[in-house]
């Protein structure tokens, strides 16, 4: 089988010609976990399959290297746009790509005919709680309490197509995120588990981000989780609209347009390499 190794600001997922390489639905979660291992197979946060579609140019199939499915992926599908590029698999610098069944519109940026960066419309942020989902005796979630393991947290939840919680630290960079990333991931507050975003805030338009992300544990980059922390942080009244948000893989720009309510995130989208595995089910 073959794969394409891609990360957007560190994010890094395999990806797959869903086109070519024909794998039984029901085998794909066994398969993700096999090649995201980092040691017995190809490694990476994830797996992504690049399906055709009836309702936009290509399909985005994503999975947690846990083998779940995800909903959305910022950093992947930057990834998956520059891929069907850089393949020829479409000319278009503009084009339609789903995931999920939510429809997000890219604008690549090329470069001596290779994409590089890409632009998203990653949509309107939800803030009802029922629809992140979050339990809560209010409509929307912001600021409000939390404990996790003893300690009392203030977050903020925003679906970007997934769910998040956004927490404000004083110290991002010291944070022991793998000993409370888990217990918010799966905390009886969150159905569906939950990305927990930790941030800091720099100034009005720089903040820094860690994340623990559901099924894969702490990434260097998460765009949705991007989207969600600058949500959280203008809900806040902490930064305008326009934020650099850093990550441990890089930057990421967000716009929170007044306008028409969407989120736009541009940021990179790099090849690292490919090659071929033996698969055997």
């Amino acid at each position: 089988m073959k794969f394409t190794k891609m990360h957007g600001c560190g994010n890094d997922y395999i990806y797959i010609n869903g086109s070519l390489e024909q794998i039984p639905q029901e085998k794909k979660p066994e398969l993700v976990r096999m090649l995201s291992d980092r040691h017995f197979g190809v490694g990476g946060d994830g797996v992504i399959f690049i399906n055709p579609s009836e309702e936009a140019l290509f399909e985005m199939e994503m999975y947690n290297g846990d083998g779940s499915r995800g909903e959305m992926c910022g950093n992947g599908i930057r990834c998956v746009a520059k891929y069907v590029y850089d393949k020829g698999l479409t000319d278009q610098e503009a084009f339609d790509i789903i995931s999920a069944g939510q429809v997000k519109h890219i604008l690549l940026q090329t470069k001596d005919g290779k994409a590089v960066s890409a632009r998203v419309n990653m949509g309107q942020p939800e803030l009802t709680a029922e629809k992140i989902p979050v339990r809560s005796e209010k409509e929307c979630v912001v600021d409000e309490e939390i404990t996790v393991q003893g300690e009392i947290y203030h977050m903020t939840c925003v679906s970007m197509g997934n769910p998040h919680a956004v927490v404000f630290v004083e110290d991002v960079q010291n944070l022991q995120i793998e000993n409370v990333g888990p217990y918010f991931e799966r905390h009886e507050r969150f159905p569906k588990r939950i990305n927990t975003e930790f941030v800091h805030v720099n100034s009005r338009d720089s903040i820094d981000m860690r994340v623990w992300e559901r099924g894969a544990g702490e990434t260097l980059a998460c765009g949705t989780g991007c989207c969600a922390s600058v949500a959280a942080c203008v809900l806040n009244g902490l930064t305008d609209r326009k934020v650099t948000v850093h990550v441990p893989g890089g930057a990421i720009l967000i716009e929170w347009d007044q306008q028409d309510d969407s989120m736009y995130m541009t940021g990179p989208a790099v090849t690292v390499f490919e090659g071929e595995i033996d698969v055997r089910f």
